[in-house]
């Protein structure tokens, strides 16, 4: 592990000191892939140019917003757990937390746009033709969203955080400031983000199937309930032995099964699969006639 910075700022280079640190950098490069993904894919399935726009836009909001969300889940666990030390929005984040604001924050302000900016701006930029919504990209997402977290649990191995118990297991790694060695719950959770990611994608791109934020919601809800037995961090109480993470991990399963219904029978039917409309053009229109056989004279 490795909480130091790579580069310093200034003389000072005490943990915590202005530089790039090993956890930043994980966090940002997993961002960036995660949108270079969206990208790509949207390009893949022919997005235009105003519904690419639409998405990235309001996700770059969702999830800077999701950031903040996620502070004040911690800092309201931390509070729970200790009301004596107040509430301290720089105690650290949480991911489910930052889900949740991510998905409400990016579900606010897209439906904000489409239902009531949208059909009331007289705005050019705002109002251009969108050949796919959100319904058209939800089943790639989650696979977006696997990416970047995956790089973010990097970032936590590197900067010594959400470790697991102490263990003389072959596996174990030396964790700064913790015990000497520690389950690296943390390398468990990128590499099966990892796996998840590539098997929605398979699914996706190989069968066209619109079912990966079930998949998502499902099995990291199964996965982060049974991972937080291994873990051995300071996480915040919250209703008796079950910790905040596994609350809403339980939560997540019944949501991804009825996600299933609602992809099946409501959005399903809103979807424009803008990556048919070449295919069906040309299933339409008439093949050319072979002109016949000029008579000789």
């Amino acid at each position: 592990m490795h909480p130091e910075a790579l580069i310093y700022f200034t003389s000072d280079h005490s943990l915590g000191s202005p530089g790039i640190y090993p956890y930043g950098l994980c966090i940002a490069v997993g961002i960036i892939l995660c949108f270079g993904f969206l990208f790509y894919t949207m390009w893949k399935k022919k997005f235009n140019e105003a519904s690419s726009d639409t998405i990235l836009l309001i996700g770059i909001f969702a999830t800077a917003f999701g950031f903040l969300v996620a502070a004040l889940f911690q800092a309201t666990y931390n509070y729970i757990e200790n009301p004596a030390a107040g509430f301290d929005l720089g105690s650290g984040i949480t991911f489910i937390g930052g889900l949740i604001g991510g998905v409400a924050g990016f579900l606010g302000v897209y439906f904000l746009y489409m239902y009531v900016v949208r059909p009331r701006t007289k705005i050019k930029f705002l109002t251009k033709p969108m050949n796919a919504t959100l319904t058209d990209a939800l089943p790639f997402i989650p696979i977006g969203i696997c990416i970047a977290h995956a790089f973010g649990r990097l970032g936590c191995f590197f900067g010594g955080c959400c470790y697991g118990m102490e263990t003389d297991a072959w596996y174990g790694i030396a964790c700064a400031g913790g015990p000497e060695k520690v389950i690296p719950t943390q390398l468990f959770e990128m590499i099966f983000l990892l796996v998840l990611a590539a098997v929605m994608a398979f699914l996706y791109f190989k069968y066209r199937f619109n079912y990966n934020f079930a998949v998502y919601l499902i099995a990291y809800g199964i996965w982060r309930f049974l991972i937080e037995y291994l873990r051995d961090d300071a996480r915040g109480s919250f209703i008796g032995s079950v910790t905040p993470s596994q609350f809403w991990s339980l939560v997540m399963i019944p949501l991804g099964v009825g996600y299933i219904f609602l992809q099946k029978y409501v959005l399903a039917k809103q979807m424009k699969h803008p990556e048919l409309e070449g295919a069906e053009k040309a299933a339409t229109e008439p093949e050319p006639q072979p002109e016949p056989p000029a008579e000789e004279a």
